[in-house]
C-alpha cells in the first residue's frame, strides 16, 4: 500500500533525538497530508510539508476547538493537550482576548528587564556546575530545566518557595507513561493554581497572574475557570518547550565540534543565528500541533471533513527540502530565515520573545564560560524524556 493511502501509526520511530524518521521525507514528496492513527488510537491527518503546515496554522477554518468535542479524535491518552480545547462557538473571540491580555507581559521592555535577571541566574547555575567535584555533570538538571522554570514563575508571579512544587507537578502532568497519575497531577495543579489566585487576590502585584485576576474581575464573560486554565497553560507551556530546546541546542552544537567552536569564537555575534537554527531544527516532541477542521475543506488534493483532526508536524515542515537547502544540516549561516518553530499567524507563540531571550543568554554564557564543553555520552546513549514535548532526560557534559 502506498504512503498516500496507508494509515500510518504515530509516532514514527526516530533514529535518535536529533534526527527525524526518514519516512517524513517520503511523506512530504508523496503524501503531504496523509491518514494516520494517533497514539490514542484515533484517526487523523498528518501534515508534513511546509506549505500546507504554514497554511493551516494561519487558516481560520481550523482551530483547537471541535464542533462536537465528544466525537473528537485525541492525540494521546494524556493529561495535557490530548484533544480539543476551548469553546467552538467563541474560540476566535476567546483567543483574541487572551492575546490582548497577555501581549503586554511579553513586551520587548519586559524582556529587557528580565534579561539582566536571567543573566545573573545563568551565571549562578554555571558557577554551581563549575564548583562541582564531579568530572561529569548533568546540564539538564543543572541549567536547562531550572532556568526556564524560574523565569516563567517569575513572570507569572509564582512564589520562589513553590518553584519545586510547580516543576514536579508539571513533569508528572506531561508524562505519557504514568496514566491516571498524570491526570491526578493535572487536578492537583489546578487546585494549586486556585489557591495561588486566591492568595494573590487581596494584594495583587505586577505579574501576569495578578493581571489576569484583575481582568477576570472586570469582565463577566471571562469566567473564573477559564482564567485558572489559562494560568496553568501558561505555566506549563512557558517553560516546557524551552527546556527541551536548551538540551537539543546543546546537542546540535556539541555533536559537530566546528559549530561549537564558531560560537565560542564570537558568542555575541553568532548567538542570534544559532538560536534561530535551534528553533528551526529543535521542535520538541515526536508529533506536532493538533488542529480540527471547522468545515469541509480540500487541501493538496485531500478532502478534509468538518471535525477531522490534523497533526501539523512542525519538525517535518522545518526540514522541507523545497524550502531549506541541505535541510537536515544545522547551519546558522543559511540564507533562509523563516521557520515555523514559533508557529504562524494568529497563533504565533506569544512567548517567542521570552524563549529567544532565554536561549540567547544561555548559549552565549556557555560559550564564554565553558569553551571546552563537550558531551560525556554518545547521542544514542542519552535517555529521552517520556513527556509530551520529548527532549532529553539527561545531558551529561564535561569540560575538564
Amino acid at each position: 500500500m502506498s504512503t498516500a493511502t496507508e494509515r500510518l501509526q504515530l509516532p514514527l520511530a526516530r533514529p535518535n533525538v536529533l534526527d527525524l524518521a526518514p519516512l517524513y521525507e517520503v511523506l512530504r514528496r508523496e503524501a503531504p497530508i496523509a491518514p494516520v492513527t494517533t497514539p490514542a488510537g484515533d484517526p487523523a491527518w498528518l501534515v508534513t510539508r511546509y506549505e500546507e503546515v504554514r497554511l493551516l496554522l494561519g487558516d481560520k477554518r481550523f482551530g483547537r476547538s471541535h464542533p462536537e468535542p465528544d466525537k473528537a479524535s485525541r492525540i494521546f491518552t494524556a493529561a495535557v493537550q490530548d484533544g480539543p480545547t476551548g469553546e467552538y462557538e467563541t474560540e476566535e473571540a476567546d483567543h483574541a482576548r487572551m492575546r490582548r491580555l497577555l501581549t503586554p507581559a511579553f513586551s520587548a521592555k519586559r524582556m529587557r528587564m528580565l534579561s539582566d535577571h536571567m543573566g545573573g541566574l545563568v551565571d549562578g547555575y554555571i558557577d554551581r556546575l563549575i564548583a562541582s567535584d564531579e568530572s561529569v555533570v548533568d546540564l539538564h538538571a543543572g541549567l536547562a530545566y531550572p532556568l526556564p522554570v524560574a523565569m516563567i514563575c517569575r513572570l507569572l508571579g509564582v512564589p520562589q518557595e513553590d518553584h519545586e512544587t510547580f516543576a514536579h507537578l508539571s513533569e508528572r502532568m506531561a508524562n505519557l507513561t504514568i496514566g491516571e497519575e498524570a491526570h491526578r497531577a493535572r487536578e492537583e495543579f489546578f487546585r494549586y493554581m486556585v489557591g495561588l489566585v486566591e492568595a494573590k487576590r487581596p494584594q495583587l502585584g505586577e505579574d501576569v497572574i495578578s493581571d489576569l485576576v484583575r481582568a477576570q474581575s472586570e469582565d463577566p464573560s471571562f469566567d473564573y475557570e477559564e482564567m485558572v486554565r489559562l494560568c496553568v497553560g501558561l505555566l506549563f507551556a512557558g517553560h516546557e518547550t524551552t527546556v527541551n530546546r536548551i538540551g537539543l541546542g546543546t546537542l546540535f552544537l556539541l555533536t559537530e565540534r566546528s559549530r561549537w567552536e564558531e560560537l565560542v569564537a564570537d558568542p555575541d555575534g553568532r548567538v542570534d543565528a544559532v538560536v534561530e537554527e535551534i528553533m528551526r531544527l529543535g521542535a520538541p516532541g515526536d508529533l506536532g500541533l493538533l488542529r480540527y477542521s471547522h468545515e469541509d475543506v480540500e487541501i493538496a488534493g485531500v478532502t478534509i471533513n468538518r471535525g477531522d483532526a490534523l497533526v501539523l508536524s512542525i519538525n517535518a515542515a522545518n526540514r522541507d527540502t523545497d524550502v531549506y537547502s541541505d535541510a537536515e544540516a544545522f547551519n546558522p549561516d543559511r540564507p533562509e530565515r523563516t521557520h515555523l518553530g514559533f508557529g504562524h499567524g494568529a497563533h504565533f507563540c506569544i512567548g517567542a520573545s521570552l524563549a529567544r531571550t532565554e536561549l540567547r543568554v544561555v548559549f552565549s554564557a556557555l560559550a564564554r564560560r565553558l569553551p571546552e564543553l563537550r558531551l560525556a555520552k554518545d547521542l544514542d546513549e542519552l535517555e529521552v524524556r517520556a513527556t509530551l514535548t520529548g527532549g532529553v532526560a539527561e545531558l551529561p557534559v564535561t569540560w575538564r
